[in-house]
């Protein structure tokens, strides 16, 4: 599932193919940038911003979010792709290197100048160096304001940028939090200051973990383990779906013992 240290990855990556090269292929394949050609510009970074992947190239910046199902992927020029050209959404080439956005969202290209509009609304990024200079506080401050579930709010974009539903999920168990308590029950700083530390742990491995445990069905506490045993109390883990609203679901996984229930966090089965 990508979230912001997939995305980091994803960055490091593309950024280590492309950077200082010109561009000999610029092929945006979504309709309000298709006519957009950048080839000849030089790449001058890959970057990302919480699940934001920015492509800044001469005066642009190709903008792109992998949602569910994105994914980059690099290749010799000749080489086939490993996933069908249908759900290619951007093909970006060098003299040395082909890069393939496959099944992307959000595709759109921007002059440079305007970039910080894609950006401005999100909040602190973990995974930037303005975390430890007044970011963590700033997302405190909106975790603490917020009367929504807490994994809801840990999953607001606005409130912290780069937490998915594993995260959400993880962290909620990791803290002893029920996940439909209010955000505004819980210690912010706390939650926050945690996330942080996991996220950034992960942000270097191919495979997530949030317990240490690198092995396959052994690296997450709760995250998709509905009916299973809790690894800390042996308790069977429960499953609900929460979100801002009925549109944005997302899969809710916690320990009723190691999580107790916050007797008036108002929701169905307090």
């Amino acid at each position: 599932m990508p979230e912001g240290d997939t995305v980091y990855r994803t960055a490091r990556l593309l950024d280590d193919a492309l950077r200082g090269q010109t561009l000999t292929r610029f092929d945006v394949r979504v309709p309000r940038s298709a006519t957009v050609d950048l080839t000849g510009c030089r790449v001058e970074q890959v970057t990302c911003y919480g699940k934001h992947l920015l492509h800044r190239i001469g005066d642009y910046t190709l903008h792109s979010h992998l949602r569910m199902e994105g994914h980059w992927d690099r290749y010799r020029p000749g080489q086939r792709w490993r996933s069908p050209g249908y759900q290619a959404r951007a093909v970006l080439a060098t003299e040395t290197i082909v890069t393939v956005g496959f099944e992307l969202a959000e595709v759109r290209v921007v002059p440079r100048a305007e970039e910080h509009l894609l950006t401005d609304l999100l909040g602190p990024d973990p995974l930037k160096p303005q975390w430890d200079h007044g970011g963590l506080e700033i997302a405190a401050e909106r975790l603490a304001a917020d009367a929504r579930p807490v994994h809801v709010a840990l999953l607001d974009q606005r409130t912290v940028a780069g937490f998915g539903n594993e995260y959400g999920n993880e962290i909620c168990f990791l803290r002893g939090i029920d996940p439909h308590t209010p955000a505004n029950q819980v210690d912010a700083v706390a939650m926050l200051r945690l996330g942080a530390r996991m996220i950034r742990a992960n942000r270097d491995r191919v495979e997530r973990t949030t317990t240490g445990n690198r092995r396959r069905g052994e690296r997450l506490y709760v995250c998709f383990r509905a009916g299973l045993p809790c690894r800390r109390c042996g308790a069977e883990i429960r499953f609900d779906r929460l979100g801002a609203d009925a549109t944005r679901l997302r899969d809710v996984y916690w320990c009723p013992k190691c999580q107790p229930v916050v007797a008036d966090c108002g929701w169905p089965g307090a």
